[in-house]
Parts: structure tokens; sequence; C-alpha cells
């Protein structure tokens, strides 16, 4: 048997073990194959589809051009949201440039007075709703702005906790809810006893009380009326749920640190914020916090 050219920067060989399986089949000890050879024909078919491609019909051709349109307009949609938010930064850099002492101030160290809970939901952002400012308030937000008991073990929003008040020392915290809230609505949907891999409803289960309280008191309501009450309730569970947390309850017991609630209703633009009174609130599983300095702003 002629050896193999070998000259031949094309060529191309390979000596298979007996089982070898190569593209489905098996070979024989020490036969010679050409792999490129066997892709011949997959090339010819893929090269004539490029060619009937090249030479389709006007409609064809025209489908591809309103492609190539919508993947720029597409394009040009995102360049504009980025632009929206370079001129957003442009300006707030021109309010940063008159104020440099302040923000080098703050790029030093930060004492917040405030910690405020809130909701991941879009239309609720406490810096545009009550105006805070860079340095003024330490915010954490999640869904339905709960936050679990201290038994319930380590999440980022007991983490946050730990540091805005052990370490940044805050004076307050404020948690605020909303109307309309998608993560209490899952809540008052769910099944007390259903088991469920979704992330949401393993999160939302931390307003469970809540939810009990309000079936409670609210069960005349309808189902829209029963998660409006639910919003505020949970927001009462939640400051108990902090109360849990051996160094937020010494705090609160010693005058150091003041728990309130708020509820922004952004149907009628108003906002309803109260504070916790310790010494009247039961801590129980089931308890109700006593609130004091209740004030609507409307």
């Amino acid at each position: 048997m002629a050896a193999p050219p070998s000259s031949s920067p094309s060529a191309s060989y390979c000596v298979e073990p007996a089982t070898s399986p190569i593209f489905g089949g098996s070979l024989k000890t020490g036969k010679i194959e050409q792999p490129h050879l066997r892709f011949l024909p997959v090339l010819r078919k893929n090269q004539g589809f490029a060619l009937k491609a090249s030479m389709g019909s006007p409609g064809f051709t025209q489908q591809l051009d309103k492609s190539k349109l919508e993947t720029l307009s597409k394009a040009e949609d995102r360049c504009d949201i980025f632009d929206s938010l370079k001129d957003r930064f442009l300006n707030f850099k021109s309010k940063y440039m008159e104020n440099v002492e302040q923000f080098e101030n703050l790029a030093k160290a930060q004492s917040p007075k405030f910690m405020v809970i809130a909701c991941a939901d879009s239309r609720v952002c406490p810096s545009n709703i009550l105006g805070f400012q860079p340095g003024e308030a330490f915010v954490i937000r999640n869904v339905a702005n709960l936050v679990p008991t201290f038994e319930r073990g380590p999440s980022e929003v007991n983490a946050a906790l730990e540091f805005a008040v052990n370490t940044l020392k805050v004076e307050n915290i404020l948690v605020i809810g909303h109307s309309c809230c998608g993560g209490i609505r899952a809540l008052m949907s769910m099944e007390d006893d259903a088991n469920s891999s979704s992330f949401i409803h393993n999160w939302v289960i931390v307003g469970k009380n809540a939810k009990k309280k309000t079936e409670t008191a609210a069960s005349t309501l309808s189902f829209d009326d029963k998660c409006t009450h639910c919003e505020k309730e949970s927001i009462n569970h939640t400051l108990l749920n902090l109360l849990t947390y051996p160094w937020i309850e010494e705090k609160v017991a010693n005058g150091e640190l003041s728990v309130h609630g708020g509820y922004y209703d952004f149907i009628k633009c108003s906002f309803e914020k109260w504070t916790l009174d310790y010494r009247g609130t039961k801590l129980e599983e089931d308890g109700r916090i006593a609130a004091i300095d209740k004030v609507l702003w409307c």
C-alpha cells in the first residue's frame, strides 16, 4: 500500500483503533481516512443554500431588509435609554460639582440617621418620595418590604440590619409599605399548606402571620380590600420581627433606636407614618404593636 502524501497542506489522514466510533461508525485498524472528504457533500449543500439565498426572491430580500431595520431600531431604542441615563448622570454631576466638599466627606465615611426598608417595586423609590439625599438613609429594598425573624437565619436583609444598627448606628428604622403591592397579593393568593419551589413563595411566606390576621379581621372584605388591609398589617408584622433581633430590641428598649412604619398610597399620593411604642407592644408571635405619633401626609 502506498504511503499517504504528506507534502500537500490540504491532505489529512489518521490511523484509528478498531473500535473507535467516529461519526457513528467503526474503523478498522490501520485504515487511512481523509475526514475532510466526508464533509464535501455537506459543504456543497451549504454553498448551494448560500447561493439560493443570494438569488432569493424580492420578497425574501425585503424580509431580510425588514429584519435589519428592526434590529437597528432595537439598538437605537437601547441607545436612547442609555442616552437618557447619561443625561441624568450629567445633571447629577453638575450638582455634585456644586457640592464637592459634601461628596468628598461622604467618600470618607457615612453616618445616616435612617435605615429604610422598602419594597423593590419600581413605583416606590424612598429617595424620590421622601427626598432622601446622599448620605441620609441606608436603604435596603426587597419584595414586599419584609424582614424575616432572627431565628430564620442569615439573609441579605438581616446582614444589612446588622451593619446599619451595629456599625453605622442609625437612630431610626423606617419600614415603608405601599398600595397595590404585588408581593402582598402573592402572599394573600397562596394556599397555607402549599409546598412550592418558587423563590417568591418562599420569600413572602415570611409575612404569613400578617395574612392570618388579615383573614380574621377582614374576612368579609373583597380580595382587593383584603390585600390593602394586609399591606398595612404586614408593616406592623415586620416591626415585630425587627424586635426578635436582640441588638435591635435592646437599643429600642434603651431609647437609642426608634422603629417606624410608613405606608405610601401612590393612587391618592398620601403617606401614613407611625412609630412603634415599645412599652405598649406585645412581643408574642401573634402580638400586636402599639403605635404612637400617627400622622397622615396628604
